[in-house]
């Protein structure tokens, strides 16, 4: 019994680049620049409250500032742990982070 051997392929060399089209499902349907509207994630009043949650918490930092004795010499307690510093500031820091969850979650 004698083998046969199989027909060579015949092999084609071109130059031209091969076009391929996506499928239909990959196509992208583009609209036309005067439809394409860009949407922002927050509205006018998300923003104003941001901007009024970021001012109170700079006040209440503004708040906590300081400390600086009139003497070095001299150590007072009532300077370094006044109410201003210990009470308000904070709660005008936790008011204002407050207001920035609020601004974020709100919906426009």
């Amino acid at each position: 019994m004698s083998k046969s051997k199989p027909p060579k392929k015949k092999v084609v060399v071109t130059t031209e680049k091969k076009k391929v089209s996506p499928t239909t499902s990959r196509r992208r349907t583009t609209l036309p620049e005067s439809s394409r509207k860009e949407e922002l994630e927050f509205g006018r009043q998300n923003y104003l409250l941001m901007g009024a949650g970021a001012l109170l918490i700079a006040i209440g930092l503004f708040l906590m500032a300081g400390g600086a004795m009139p003497s070095p010499d001299v150590w007072d307690d009532s300077i370094i742990y006044s109410t201003r510093r210990t009470l308000i500031a904070p709660m005008v820091i936790l008011a204002g982070l407050v207001v920035e969850i609020v601004a974020i979650f709100k919906r426009a």
